[in-house]
């Protein structure tokens, strides 16, 4: 919490990364600032080609979209515009009550998470929940909820990482889709957080579009 970001708004530079770096992607987005929910160079080598186009594409400024080409249950479809926030699941819990915590109410919310225990995701889902942020949402993308898992394979939660979140968001009217291709897995496909985006969701997939920021501070903050 010392570090001091502010520079960034008069020489603003691209910060991309995911899974911890949700810290940061929240300090910037409360100065205005967006940045790219992406992989970092460590194991670049073993994501998909996807992975690294979609990083390629934002950092110069191009308009692009990534998308899912198959429907899950739990998927709800719909449009909608706002501005994308969110990253790491855990990341965002433990920022609750922080001056880094969201407010995402009329935005589009990004979740993903890695290695948790279920019980232990939803007791942080339930905290979103009742914080209100599922309430307000223009819409809601799940990406990779990977090796999430039972404290004892004998007595298991009985619930997945996805039905979690479905039950916990309710009979909402907003667009909602799981298992979009980006978190912890080996397609990473780069986000601009910060920044406008439009959501598509049908029962053939999903594709979320951004219109190619020139900048770090081309946000719809």
């Amino acid at each position: 919490d010392g570090l001091d970001l502010s520079p960034l708004l008069k020489d603003p530079k691209w910060i991309a990364g995911f899974s911890d770096v949700t810290v940061l992607h929240n300090a910037l987005h409360h100065l205005g600032v967006a940045s790219l929910h992406a992989q970092m160079p460590f194991h670049a080598d073993r994501k998909s080609d996807g992975t690294r186009e979609t990083l390629r594409k934002a950092l110069f400024g191009e308009a692009y979209s990534v998308s899912k080409e198959t429907a899950v249950s739990g998927d709800r479809p719909g449009t909608c515009e706002g501005v994308l926030v969110g990253g790491n699941l855990s990341v965002l819990y433990s920022l609750r009550g922080t001056p880094a915590d969201l407010a995402p109410t009329g935005k589009i919310l990004f979740l993903e998470d890695l290695d948790e225990l279920l019980y232990h995701m939803d007791r942080m889902v339930q905290n979103l929940r009742l914080g209100g942020w599922f309430s307000g949402l223009a819409g809601l993308v799940v990406g990779g909820m990977t090796d999430m898992h039972d404290k004892d394979p004998n007595d298991p939660f009985g619930r997945t990482a996805e039905a979690i979140i479905s039950e916990a968001i309710g009979d909402v009217e907003y667009p909602v889709c799981f298992g979009f291709p980006t978190g912890h897995g080996r397609d990473n496909q780069t986000l601009v957080l910060g920044a406008k985006a439009k959501l598509s969701v049908t029962p053939e997939g999903a594709t979320l579009s951004f219109d190619g920021p020139e900048r770090p501070d081309a946000s719809g903050a």
